[in-house]
Order: structure tokens, then C-alpha cells, then sequence
């Protein structure tokens, strides 16, 4: 079968390997009939996970057809239509039972954090979902059924996979609440979907801050968010803290160690001092309230210098951050889908063969043609 694979910094091939198959029990062949290109892909792509090695599949966003099942699955059958979340996770565990899918005690045999399609050996070493198919393990809980009567299309219920309840998991565990001030960092998919769940939160002001200018008017156009381009304010910083009276009672970082870094950051980074930019997490220090809190949504690496933790400490501020459990999220975004409540069809800007997956990271990296997010089809 054809699947993406990672050949070292900024190359992706699509390349033939061995066919996904039922390796134990619970496990579950899915036909992908839609996978995406998520932000945290750009990580990989750029080499800035250090386990993941030449040939490996990537991708963990998708949607597809049941094609096989092992002998212990019993939730769902031949010719099911899924969604495939980026957790790998048990269902059975003590993290998993806690509504703490991404940390599952049971999926990673290679290290201590949770599982995740597509993103190495050191989280739990599952090939990924840019491929026509994927072996699903734990498919009892690693799986979403969607409804035979659903006519949501699977360019709409790929989201459900990450970027929907990752969203919605940010928003829920900063604690926004009716009257807050938000600010978002990133417009990217996530960054747009964090705003608009942030008003249907009953925030009174969504601020975000980005540097691309397509991401910036889609925030404003869409979400009717207050926009900042960081590359053209002067102490943007020091600007959102004046206007917000003192800073954001919620900031949440959807860029991640993929942001606009400095030099200095350019340099460690290269010589593996630190796992890619530190910048949104500075900028979320500068502009958040005493009292506040600051929620990491986007993906960091290993360990990084100068983080601001006096700054934080010395205002009483929140930190929360991780990896995002999605799997119980799954049911209820897929309800504010099937209702009508929330739109994601926007967001929507380019889809791609399976085959044409190198020129879709290029463009989605180089952020062309008004790229927002981007569909793969086998």
C-alpha cells in the first residue's frame, strides 16, 4: 500500500510498504478515505523529533471504512465507517478511565508518555494515517463509529480525528468562562477553532495574534476576532496588555515550538539546545493578567532555555498544558457537527492526492495560496 513517509528535514515521500494488518486482538484494519495535514506534522517535518527515523509513516488525522477486525473487537464490524483519533489508548487503564486518553499507561511500551498515531517510536511507535490504510490497535477505544444516518462528508468528520476536540479540550481546561478576555496565539486551524469555541464559551473579547496575513482576515472574516500581526505592531506585547487593561484572563498557545523564532533560537535549535521556538509561551507571559492563565495547546519538544518562570510565579499564573485527550471528546463535537452548532467547512482550503502529499507540505508549510488546511485523498 502507499503511505506518507518522513525522509529527514523538510523531505516527505510517498513510498509502497507492506499492507496494515491484524497484529493482535483488538485490533482493526481501516481503509482511510480522508486523512489531513495537521500543524504538529510541520514538526516532524522539520525534524525536530529526534525518534523519528527515516521510512517511518506520519500523519494522524483521519477518517475511513473498518476493513478487518481482530477476534477481541467487538464495538465495531466490517464496512463501519470511522473516525480514527490521533490517541492510542486502552479504554481500560487508569488514565483512560479518567478521561486522560493521551497519557495511556498501556500503549507505549517505549516511554513514559502516551501514544500517538504517526509521531515516532517514543510515543508508542504506530505507523501513521497518511496512507490508504492503518492498523488501528485497541479498536474497541481508539475508534468513533459514525452514525449510518450521518451525511456529514468525511472532509468534515476528519476534524473530529485532533483539531475539533483539541480545540475544545483547550477551551474546557483553561477554564474560560462567560465575561473572560481571550487571547489566542496562532490562527491556524486550531487557533480558529479555539476562537470560535471560546464565544460560544461566552467570552467577551477573542483577541489572537499571528503573523500570516490570510490567517489573521479569516479570524477577523469568520470569527469576528480581534487580529494582531505580530510582525507589524511594535511591542505587541506591551500593545495587548494596555488594551485588554492589564492582559487576558485566558491565553492559549495554539503555535506551539513551530512559531516564528528568534536567531538566538534559530542557533539552539540547530545544535539541539532546545526542541524549536520558545516564542508564544514569552509572548503568552507578556500579555496575560495577574491571576491568569496560560494554556499550551500546541505541541513542545524536550527542554528550552530561559523560560519565563519567575515572571510567572511572580503573578500567580496557571500554567496547564499537553496533549490533548480526544477519544471522549469525539461524542459531543460530533453532536455540535450533526446540529448545526459549529462549522468547520471554512477551514477547509486545498485537498491533494495521497500521491501529490510532498507538494501539499510544501504548500502548507510556505502557507501559499491562502492555505488554511489541507485534505488528503488516497
Amino acid at each position: 500500500m502507499k503511505a506518507v513517509t518522513f525522509q529527514g528535514f523538510r523531505s516527505v515521500e510517498v513510498r509502497e510498504i507492506p499492507d496494515a494488518r491484524i497484529e493482535k486482538e483488538e485490533d482493526a484494519v481501516v481503509r482511510i478515505s480522508r486523512s489531513s495535514i495537521c500543524g504538529s506534522d510541520l514538526h516532524l517535518f522539520h525534524g525536530l523529533i529526534p525518534s523519528l527515523e527515516k521510512g517511518y509513516v506520519i500523519g494522524h488525522e483521519a477518517v475511513g471504512i473498518v476493513e478487518d477486525v481482530g477476534r477481541g473487537v467487538h464495538k465495531l464490524k466490517k464496512g463501519d465507517r470511522v473516525v480514527v483519533p490521533f490517541n492510542v489508548a486502552c479504554g481500560t487503564c487508569y488514565f483512560c478511565q479518567h478521561e486522560l486518553e493521551s497519557q495511556c499507561d498501556r500503549a507505549n511500551e517505549h516511554g513514559e508518555a502516551g501514544a500517538y498515531f504517526g509521531c515516532s517510536r517514543l510515543f508508542g511507535d504506530f505507523y501513521g494515517t497518511q496512507a490508504e490504510a492503518v492498523r488501528v490497535p485497541y479498536a474497541n477505544f481508539t475508534s468513533f463509529v459514525i452514525p449510518a444516518e450521518c451525511e456529514l462528508p468525511d472532509d468534515v468528520l476528519v476534524f473530529l480525528s485532533d483539531a475539533l476536540p483539541t480545540a475544545f479540550w483547550g477551551i474546557n481546561h483553561a477554564g474560560v468562562k462567560p465575561g473572560d478576555t481571550v487571547i489566542v496565539l496562532g490562527s491556524g486551524p486550531i487557533g480558529l477553532l479555539v476562537q470560535r469555541l471560546a464565544w460560544l464559551k461566552g467570552a467577551n473579547r477573542v483577541i489572537t495574534v499571528d503573523y500570516v496575513s490570510h490567517r489573521l482576515e479569516h479570524a477577523r472574516k469568520y470569527n469576528q476576532a480581534e487580529a494582531f500581526d505580530l510582525s507589524k505592531v511594535e511591542d505587541l506585547g506591551k500593545h495587548l496588555k494596555e488594551i485588554t487593561k492589564g492582559g487576558a484572563d485566558v491565553v492559549i498557545d495554539c503555535v506551539g515550538m513551530g512559531g516564528k523564532m528568534s536567531f538566538l533560537e534559530k542557533v539552539e535549535t540547530a545544535l539541539r539546545l532546545q526542541g524549536g521556538t520558545m516564542a508564544a509561551v514569552e509572548m503568552a507571559s507578556q500579555v496575560v493578567r495577574k491571576g491568569g492563565t496560560i494554556q499550551l495547546v500546541g505541541v513542545y519538544g524536550t527542554r528550552y532555555n530561559g523560560f519565563p518562570l519567575g515572571d510567572l510565579f511572580a503573578r500567580n499564573i496557571q500554567l496547564k498544558m499537553g496533549q490533548a485527550p480526544v477519544i471522549h471528546l469525539i461524542p459531543p463535537m460530533y453532536r455540535m457537527l450533526q446540529e448545526g452548532k459549529l462549522t468547520v467547512t471554512d477551514l477547509i482550503s486545498h485537498t491533494y492526492s495521497l500521491s501529490d502529499a510532498p507538494q501539499a507540505y510544501t504548500t502548507f508549510e510556505q502557507k501559499e495560496d491562502n492555505c488554511l488546511k489541507i485534505m488528503l485523498q488516497p
